[in-house]
């Protein structure tokens, strides 16, 4: 009934059709040989979507990627009557209305995204067409949410394909919060470098905006104008402060827990563990609630001694800085 149901809206997405046709058709394949095929034609059809794509939108899971996606999703629904049940992640508003943009959504690195990484690397036209927006996040406020996220959120098959690529591996089941802060490849230590990765490939780049979690939380009206008016959109000010109220933490809680989203990735994994809530905290500098003074103090050396500093971060109780924008 649902897949009936996206139908109807035409709010569905071919690209992500294939996506899960492509898991589905490799489910049954030995290992080596299921994530060597998922890698390879997941890259080609990411890289087909590139092609055709307005928008790529860079970000790593935990940033407030969902949240800004729910807020663009909203004022898309207000303005044009697309389905605010179904949040984009690659041409749904397409697939709704021709005039709206096709979005590519990609952490850019991990697996079959890692294309995008070459693709900046080498200058492939490929990159070069669509706008690039790129949403930063304290590393460190991502560290610590990233360990529920790929402990208790992470589907099986992106684990599976993520895990491949490690040489530090990790058990998902026993590892500790701290341990995956520490962890070489998806802790701390990778996401300053994933920051200082893309803040390098996009500063001073023509078609590309820089934004930060933090700005869209300090001024989220004005930020949402400044993303929207890059992607090439206007809205008034009251369909902005509306998408604004729609994705409150409160709201976004509610309709976790009420099943309104028709997107997997939005729907309450576990009613007993508030853990498992995609939307958990939404707090700036909240890393240092979940480590002690002596992890505090690693981690603070980490992002004043490694994190690029156009980022315009620092340790936990010094305010953000103005960032310089792409």
């Amino acid at each position: 009934m649902e897949i009936l149901d996206t139908i109807r809206e035409r709010s569905f997405s071919i690209d992500r059709i294939t996506h899960w046709a492509i898991l589905n058709a490799t489910g049954l394949l030995p290992k080596p040989a299921r994530v060597s095929v998922r890698e390879r034609w997941l890259a080609r059809l990411q890289r087909g979507a590139i092609e055709k794509c307005d928008v790529l939108f860079l970000r790593h899971p935990k940033t407030g990627g969902t949240w800004l996606r729910v807020m663009l999703n909203q004022l898309y629904a207000l303005k044009y009557g697309t389905s605010s049940q179904r949040v984009f992640r690659a041409d749904e508003l397409y697939r709704q209305n021709p005039a709206l943009p096709r979005f590519v959504v990609s952490n850019g690195v991990m697996s079959w995204e890692r294309l995008v990484k070459e693709a900046f690397q080498r200058g492939d036209p490929l990159v070069e067409r669509p706008k690039v927006l790129f949403l930063a996040r304290h590393p460190a406020d991502v560290a610590v949410s990233w360990y529920i996220q790929i402990t208790k959120r992470t589907k099986r098959f992106k684990r599976e394909l993520i895990e491949a690529e490690l040489k530090t591996p990790f058990d998902g089941k026993t590892i500790s919060r701290w341990e995956l802060v520490q962890h070489p490849e998806l802790g701390l230590p990778w996401l300053i470098d994933y920051h200082n990765l893309w803040i390098r490939h996009l500063h001073d780049r023509p078609n590309t905006l820089v934004t930060r979690y933090e700005d869209l939380r300090a001024a989220p009206e004005k930020t949402l104008g400044e993303i929207t008016r890059f992607i090439g959109e206007e809205f008034t000010e009251d369909q902005l402060a509306e998408a604004v109220a729609f994705a409150s933490v409160e709201n976004l809680r509610r309709l976790e827990r009420e099943g309104y989203f028709r997107n997997n990735s939005l729907k309450l994994r576990d009613v007993a563990d508030t853990e498992t809530l995609k939307v958990r905290r939404a707090k700036v500098g909240g890393y240092s609630d979940d480590l002690t003074e002596e992890q505090r103090a690693w981690v603070d050396t980490q992002i004043t001694e490694r994190l690029d500093p156009r980022l315009g971060y620092g340790p936990v109780g010094q305010p953000v800085r103005a960032a310089l924008r792409a």
